[in-house]
């Protein structure tokens, strides 16, 4: 975050032009600390939280708009033109302060992430701590291998550098970045907002709100250069398999290159791999006579020229949803294969670029950028929430709750504001399952309008046959394509797959977990010693957030563990049986509670019995809590 003491130089000119686009709500938080007044936000001014994009401003006044422009504009101009000190407020004020912004009572949880966001008393969020009390000696003889140099892999060896404590990374690609590197499909975004989507100590003047694939691989290019990581990490490398022997404590990891076969002996391994990078292809007969072109959408072939092509999609997940609109501006005609439409949350920023003024507020103004950082946190994660919890008595079989009702009302709102000239298509993309029980997309409106395209055709009969020159539909439809392409997602519940990791029973993981894979707190497991997973089992989140806090917790608690061990002479650490049962029984539990857990709608995030494999059910800061500390008594040592 920008200094929040630091003084800057900008005209009167400038800071009114920049104020006109400010934050409202945020603008009034950062008012309190150059102000030391906060009666600001205890007043008549009520706002209502921007969820899923809306217009933070849209409940205050014109009049009362000014008035917190000029306030802030005299406040502003007093702090350029002298040194001042800065309100910092304490727990009980800064909870206020939370409260007042997302207009929810809070839990006092939330004061704690709060302070620590907000970096009041030097604190951090993700502290990596108290291990230089620790011998160099006795760190610099631990050694841990990292499996992956994407978002999480980078972030593992940034930590373990902080702490002293020698690391290689492992990468199968010749370059960082794991999914943005991977995914080259034209349209490749993010869908959570870029603010929060970074690193907490690594900020960045994003230019747009929702950043392009690109512009995000530069960024982990940009965090790898910084921290230096390239000069430990193998590249073109691949790990084929693990094992932990316990006479000494150790890893033995296989890995193969273009030299060769090796195998790195280390005390911990981490790995960092993900859960969505080995792509899925549909299970439909005759997928291997189709003899045009075609590709997945994770392996774009970007020397098949569309132009002039009639081309087929099936699937219309998160990568299909962006890629189609840019097919449809290149290809004469495109047949749109969709069974499960996807719920769209329309988001007017989602293409649009920062202006200069929000860029000058969020690098400039005291505490500004803290604040907006924290309305993201709660517009785009916790406050959703609630909209997709169950309710036991609510009867409805397309809603699981009266806020999931709420929230489905809008969103068909939507679909139908969208095909006002197009009713045909509200039937067809209007979904029967609750909002959340699948992954919910975001966008501007830029798929819809691809949809209502000349060229485009939206088919909703299921698929019986890929034939040699197309496919065949269940009403016995004949389709010929000059090209087809599968946007059908990945191989989600294959965890850590194809790697063969024999814990200390010489057992591979793929025998105990099979399609039900459990990790206790997502990271650690029983019988596989010194071994932790980032975005592990039952880590991913479905309206609540940016995935990049996910790892940044997984590997504050990851760091406690190798803390621990370090700091007792403890050579590894393993779950013990008990809490493993207890943390994944409450998870199947919790889940139940969820949109994705009571449907029965088929999604990814479930295995073929209909557990849900991957999601976290509670909220980013109760998944914050429980990785700040590591209880010695859920694990065995030795």
């Amino acid at each position: 975050m920008p200094n929040s003491s630091a003084q800057f130089n900008a005209s009167d000119e400038q800071i009114r032009s920049a104020l006109q686009q400010a934050h409202i709500p945020v603008l009034l938080n950062t008012l309190v600390h150059l102000t030391h007044d906060l009666s600001l936000i205890e007043g008549d001014i009520q706002p209502s939280p921007s969820l899923m994009g809306g217009d933070p401003n849209a409940s205050i006044s014109e009049e009362q708009k000014e008035q917190i422009r000029e306030l802030a504009f005299e406040a502003l101009v007093r702090y350029r033109d002298s040194q001042q000190d800065l309100f910092m407020p304490n727990r009980q004020e800064v909870l206020k302060m939370a409260t007042f912004l997302t207009r929810t009572e809070l839990s006092d949880e939330y004061a704690e992430f709060a302070l620590a966001e907000l970096a009041i008393d030097g604190s951090e969020t993700f502290p990596t701590e108290n291990f230089d009390l620790i011998p160099e000696s006795q760190r610099s003889n631990f050694k841990v291998l990292i499996v992956g140099a994407g978002m999480s892999g980078l972030l593992a060896g940034i930590r373990c550098k902080e702490a002293g404590i020698p690391f290689v990374i492992i990468e199968k690609n010749d370059e960082v970045g794991g999914t943005w590197y991977e995914n080259q499909y034209p349209g490749c975004r993010v869908d959570s907002p870029n603010h929060v989507y970074s690193y907490s100590f690594k900020p960045h003047d994003w230019p747009q709100h929702f950043s392009d694939r690109h512009t995000l691989l530069a960024y982990f290019q940009e965090v790898a250069d910084e921290f230096k990581l390239r000069e430990s990490i193998e590249f073109n490398t691949e790990v084929k398999s693990m094992h932990f022997h316990s006479d000494t404590n150790t890893w033995a990891v296989k890995v193969e290159s273009e030299r060769g076969s090796a195998t790195i002996d280390a005390n911990a391994v981490i790995t960092a791999v993900g859960q969505l990078n080995r792509s899925r292809m549909p299970d439909i007969p005759g997928i291997e006579d189709y003899k045009g072109p075609w590709f997945h959408s994770s392996r774009w072939n970007h020397n098949i020229d569309l132009k002039g092509k009639k081309v087929g999609i099936i699937g219309t997940g998160a990568s299909a949803f962006q890629f189609t609109p840019e097919v449809v501006k290149q290809a004469k005609d495109v047949n749109i294969f969709l069974r499960t439409p996807p719920w769209v949350a329309i988001n007017p920023q989602y293409h649009e670029y920062i202006s200069d003024e929000v860029h000058w507020l969020l690098n400039n103004v005291p505490f500004y950028s803290q604040w907006f950082r924290f309305n993201m946190f709660w517009t785009s994660g916790e406050g959703l929430l609630s909209m997709a919890r169950c309710d036991e008595k609510w009867n409805e079989s397309e809603t699981v709750s009266e806020a999931n009702h709420g929230l489905r009302t809008m969103l068909c709102a939507a679909i139908e504001a969208q095909f006002q000239d197009r009713p045909d298509l509200v039937e067809k993309l209007t979904p029967t399952y609750p909002p959340a029980a699948k992954r919910m997309l975001i966008d501007n409106g830029h798929w819809y309008q691809s949809l209502k395209s000349d060229n485009v055709e939206v088919i909703s009969e299921e698929i019986e046959q890929i034939t040699e020159s197309g496919l065949r539909t269940s009403e016995g439809t004949e389709h010929d394509f000059d090209v087809i392409i599968y946007g059908t997602g990945f191989q989600a519940v294959k965890f850590l797959y194809p790697m063969e990791i024999y814990g200390k029973d010489g057992r591979e993981l793929r025998e105990i977990w099979g399609e039900d894979p459990r990790a206790f707190q997502g990271i650690t497991l029983p019988n596989y010693p010194n071994f932790f997973t980032l975005y592990g089992p039952n880590t991913n989140i479905v309206v609540n957030g940016s995935i990049i806090f996910f790892s940044e917790c997984e590997m504050l608690y990851v760091m406690n563990c190798l803390h621990y061990l370090l700091k007792n002479n403890q050579k590894a650490l393993e779950c013990k049986p008990d809490p493993f049962k207890v943390y994944n029984e409450k998870i199947d539990h919790d889940n139940k509670g969820m949109a994705w857990g009571a449907s029965n709608v088929n999604a990814w995030y479930k295995n073929s019995s209909g557990r849900v494999t991957q999601n976290w059910p509670g909220t980013l800061v109760e998944f914050w809590q429980q990785s700040k500390q590591m209880d010695p008594e859920d694990y065995f040592f030795s």
